[in-house]
């Protein structure tokens, strides 16, 4: 147990959070059973030392540990956080959970267990914790959040130095005029605007390594481990689920040819279309439909999940268009349902408002119903809003 200790003694000195996630003031932290997914990448890891940093310093209440250690290989999760919780632990914090075997069943237990316990746990976003299907041991006990890579507003702050506040989509639509008066003057959010569009979602930006190589790593481990291990597809099928990710990445935001794919890499559609399903739980792709329809029909649209994986996946063949679709629907992503658009837009938006996606020079006949997200606007006017404003709604 010292040995744990020590290394979160370390780990939380050293943690060093770029940007403080707004995540961590919408969590209720008195809750007994805390899952936080999120794909990989996008500083699950950062955000747990942080909790612990800023909530109890070097307080030994609280413990850090990773399912990776091989300590885990022989002793069982039930049996640690018993020995923590009767040496006065309070706070267990575990990484990677979905690592070890019967992780939801120990985490149960653990639950019933230990009353005095708080467990907060990361886990991967294609890990299904509200399942009655798939997760019966924690359905009715886990709070379940999601941890999303950078917003354009954290990328803007965390570049600038600035401390620009969320914006909902309402206080945007309201009151986008007045908002770019308050930022404008501080910086000139355009002059970053490509930067985040090509590497500023995933917070391993900022290392020294080669961006676009340790994206395409991060991409292979999310199909590898995340998809084949939690939905315990056998290693031989490896091959056919990146090779649809690459044929889906080329053909661009487009309706999918399910039976041209399922020939490609020599399946059924049936399996075809749950490689989709798989793909977007692992956050690697969006599936948008009409208003009304969902999953297991086909989607009207699919996109990669944000904008850096296409300028990675594919990047020779990357339009400005599609860039700035994907960017509006990752941003929007959040807290809003995105819908297939009628004719002459882009997409609906919970169910309700048209919006449509400008790029310069883009030609329109203003109508008053539809909202318009520009590209190369500064400030916009009435329902033309610039495009890069709503990547301040998280």
């Amino acid at each position: 147990m010292e040995a744990f200790y020590q290394t979160h003694a370390y780990l939380v000195e050293h943690t060093n959070a770029p940007v403080r996630r707004t995540l961590m003031d919408e969590i209720n932290w008195n809750d007994r059973l805390i899952g936080i997914k999120g794909t990989r990448g996008v500083g699950k890891t950062t955000f747990l030392l942080q909790y612990a940093k800023e909530y109890f310093g070097s307080d030994r209440s609280c413990l850090y540990v990773n399912m990776n250690n091989f300590y885990f290989q022989g002793a069982s999760l039930v049996q640690f956080a018993g020995d923590f919780y009767r040496n006065g632990g309070k706070v267990l914090l575990i990484d990677q959970v979905f690592k070890q075997p019967g992780w939801s069943e120990e985490l149960r237990q653990c639950y019933d267990l230990y009353p005095g316990l708080k467990i907060v746990f990361t886990g991967s976003s294609v890990m299904r914790l509200k399942s009655k299907e798939e997760n019966p041991a924690l359905v009715d006990i886990v709070k379940s959040y999601n941890l999303r890579g950078f917003s354009f507003r954290e990328f803007l702050n965390l570049q600038t130095g600035n401390h620009f506040p969320v914006y909902t989509l309402d206080d945007i639509l309201a009151n986008h005029e007045h908002i770019v008066k308050e930022i404008l003057p501080k910086v000139r959010p355009l002059n970053y605007f490509q930067d985040y569009l090509h590497h500023g979602f995933y917070p391993f930006f900022l290392e020294k390594r080669n961006f676009s190589e340790n994206l395409l790593k991060t991409m292979n481990m999310m199909i590898e481990v995340d998809i084949l291990l939690i939905k315990q597809i056998e290693l031989k099928y490896l091959s056919k689920i990146k090779k649809l990710l690459y044929l889906l990445a080329v053909d661009g935001p487009s309706v999918p040819n399910v039976s041209q794919l399922a020939a490609d890499i020599q399946t059924s559609r049936a399996t075809v279309m749950n490689y989709i399903k798989y793909l977007a739980d692992a956050r690697l792709i969006n599936m948008v439909y009409p208003k009304g329809e969902s999953f297991p029909k086909k989607p009207s649209k699919i996109m990669m999940h944000n904008t850096n994986l296409m300028y990675s996946i594919y990047p020779v063949k990357v339009e400005e268009q599609d860039v700035l679709e994907t960017f509006f629907l990752n941003t929007m992503y959040k807290d809003h349902k995105l819908y297939k658009g009628d004719k002459g837009t882009s997409f609906l938006v919970d169910g309700e408002q048209p919006f449509r996606i400008c790029n310069k020079g883009c030609k329109f006949k203003n109508n008053p119903n539809v909202v318009y997200a520009m590209h190369h606007t500064e400030v916009g006017h009435d329902n033309q809003i610039p495009l890069w404003l709503f990547g301040f709604v998280y």
